[in-house]
């Protein structure tokens, strides 16, 4: 479908709630373009919508779908049993996945994406925070709330630099044609799409012959992609193996890293960032990395990565007290899991971790028991709540009582959200996780107010 972005006066979203979704909408309606839009449930994120003068609705009104709408945006997880996504259908109003719309609007720019099954929204976060807090400026499509701007969105119309990740889900980032790409990492996920992980790498090889032959593409060391290309620079980065950028002299003093840069053409000192975790710094590296091949100084990649404040729900400390620490993070696969309870792990040895972890959708807890068993074993409790289904029926057998029987440790228990919140209130923990990609994120203010 061609759709010419500039001349949209009109545009409907179908699950405007989601990340993604809502970033877009923002987008267009600071471009003076109406946009309306349906979502399941009202959130924090919808209230800031309708604040800025976005109408939104709740409830399945097929009637307010007139012929004056340009086109009609909606999500993968919008079931096309909704009656307004049919009568959308039955009208022939364009439609387009959020993921086509993004692509329009990168095209026409310069734009850097960052890939990876998991880790691309702090690098996306933090990379755009470097470039829109120096003279290059940018516009940023991002896949979490940043904690620099409160926003999902940036935007700098005198840059011609626009960053945004680049989603594997639903193959979304191959509407996506950047200009210089990031992959992150490339483990197994979303086998409900892709069947195995081949399919999965064969994927991401096919996202790098889209950036164009005079960009970049920067990949973690050590990922191996089935991919021939024809770009001419392609760049690694790593925390521990040799790489065309690297670091050396990293010192861990009171709970915060410090490093320095090695870049194909020297050393940059003086990176003290402010987020904790040493995965952390390899996002840093990456982010940094990007900057570095954009033309950004050294001095402005240096002021970005320590002044950048972090991603809500990653890595995120929501109540920091001598005597409780309380951590919430996005983590929903095993590698995602495994490297926020062994960070906090090494950043607070001694102190005993409790976790409430909500798995997120069955097939993904039926793909990786064995991977979630294993991560969810390095704590020291596991509060496990029920599958979070978002957009999937259940499968017969998977369930949360299967990957608590799995999981080797003896201090273990499945609850629901109330009782997980009564447990915590009558057994304060040393320290406390809430981890997991669906809808937890609603207890970390029932928490917070437990515990300020």
């Amino acid at each position: 479908m061609t759709v010419n972005v500039e001349s949209l006066k009109k545009v409907y979203f179908l699950g405007i709630g989601g990340i993604g979704m809502s970033a877009l909408a923002r987008y267009l309606n600071s471009a003076k373009v109406q946009v309306h839009g349906y979502d399941r449930t009202p959130t924090t994120l919808t209230s800031q919508l309708e604040k800025e003068g976005i109408s939104i609705h709740f409830s399945d009104l097929p009637e307010l779908l007139t012929d004056d709408f340009d086109i009609v945006v909606y999500t993968p997880a919008i079931p096309e049993s909704l009656a307004e996504y049919r009568k959308a259908v039955k009208m022939n109003i364009p439609m387009m996945k959020r993921s086509e719309l993004l692509g329009l609007l990168t095209k026409s720019n310069k734009t850097l994406a960052v890939a990876g099954t998991h880790g691309k929204t702090t690098v996306s976060s933090m990379l755009a925070h470097i470039l829109y807090s120096s003279s290059q400026g940018c516009t940023a499509f991002l896949g979490g709330i940043s904690k620099n701007y409160d926003s999902n969105l940036l935007i700098n119309h005198s840059s011609h630099y626009m960053v945004t990740e680049a989603d594997e889900f639903d193959r979304s980032f191959l509407r996506l044609y950047p200009w210089l790409a990031i992959i992150t990492s490339a483990d197994a996920d979303h086998l409900d799409i892709y069947q195995n992980h081949e399919t999965l790498l064969q994927a991401f090889a096919e996202f790098t012959s889209h950036i164009s032959t005079d960009g970049y593409l920067l990949i973690k060391q050590g990922i191996e992609l089935p991919f021939t290309t024809s770009i001419n620079h392609i760049y690694t980065y790593s925390i521990t193996e040799e790489a065309d950028f690297a670091i050396e002299n990293l010192l861990l003093i009171n709970g915060k890293y410090s490093f320095t840069l090695l870049t194909p053409e020297g050393a940059i000192e003086g990176f003290n960032p402010i987020l904790p975790g040493l995965f952390n710094v390899e996002n840093c590296i990456a982010a940094a990395a990007a900057a570095w091949l954009s033309g950004t100084k050294p001095l402005d990649i240096i002021k970005g990565i320590n002044t950048f404040l972090g991603v809500k729900r990653r890595f995120d400390h929501r109540v920091i007290k001598p005597d409780f620490l309380y951590i919430d993070d996005y983590a929903h696969h095993p590698e995602e899991l495994k490297a926020c309870i062994t960070s906090v792990r090494k950043l607070y040895p001694g102190k005993k971790i409790t976790g409430i972890f909500q798995p997120h959708l069955y097939t993904r807890t039926r793909d990786f028991a064995e991977g979630f068993a294993s991560s969810l074993s390095l704590l020291d409790q596991l509060i496990l709540l029920d599958i979070y289904p978002a957009r999937e029926k259940p499968i017969a057998g998977v369930t949360s009582q299967m990957l608590l029987d799995m999981t080797p440790i003896d201090n273990k228990m499945l609850l629901s959200k109330e009782q997980a919140i009564a447990y915590i209130k009558n057994h304060k923990p040393d320290i406390l996780l809430t981890l997991g990609a669906g809808d937890i994120d609603k207890l970390v203010t029932v928490i917070e107010k437990l515990f300020i």
